[in-house]
């Protein structure tokens, strides 16, 4: 096996892939209950947890069983991580968007996009704080708090921190997402997630 097999190998990517592509499935599915054709806000569910789901799956791929072994390698382990984090990402982003198609100016592509960017942001830099198995974690305590809180809610300033639930091409959604995932893979692209204690 060549190097990047055996790394993919090791972070249980295939099974990510896997994972993803039973994501999109369930995000399908559960899109075509909805009756979106008559309203498309009735996706804002399947918008704002399916783009979770899908981070979750990454972040428990950004484990290592093997910590001691990477930080004393002799060549940089950051653009394995970034292979990684943006392949996965770009699945994601990829996959995703089948679900909501059509309405993109609403609860479409775009917002699936901004979503799946945004989430796995939140998740990689959790990743470096936390560690790979609770990086999930912070992403889902996010959205679910705005979830709630933003119903109803009006002005310029929630388009930025309510991003997951802004229809289509809303900017300040759009910077959010873009900044938490732009700093959520320098995180993690420089430090690697955060050991895991022993199990038990």
């Amino acid at each position: 096996m060549t190097g990047f097999l055996l790394y993919a190998r090791s972070r249980a990517v295939p099974l990510a892939v896997c994972a993803l592509a039973a994501t999109t499935a369930f995000a399908v599915w559960a899109a075509r209950g909805l009756d979106a054709y008559l309203d498309p806000g009735r996706r804002v569910p399947v918008v704002a947890l399916a783009p979770l789901l899908a981070a979750a799956v990454i972040g428990t791929s950004l484990h290592t069983a093997s910590d001691e072994l990477d930080r004393t390698a002799v060549r940089p382990w950051w653009p394995r991580r970034l292979a990684q984090l943006g392949a996965l990402t770009a699945l994601a982003a990829t996959l995703l968007p089948l679900a909501v198609l059509g309405h993109a100016e609403t609860f479409g592509a775009p917002a699936m996009i901004r979503n799946a960017l945004g989430c796995t942001g939140v998740t990689a830099a959790s990743a470096v704080l936390l560690g790979a198995r609770l990086s999930w974690l912070p992403a889902f305590g996010y959205v679910s708090a705005v979830y709630l809180a933003s119903v109803g809610t009006r002005g310029r300033a929630v388009t930025v921190w309510a991003w997951p639930m802004q229809p289509g091409a809303q900017p300040g959604a759009w910077a959010a997402a873009l900044a938490a995932f732009v700093l959520g893979a320098a995180a993690y692209a420089g430090r690697g997630a955060r050991a895991d204690g022993p199990r038990g």
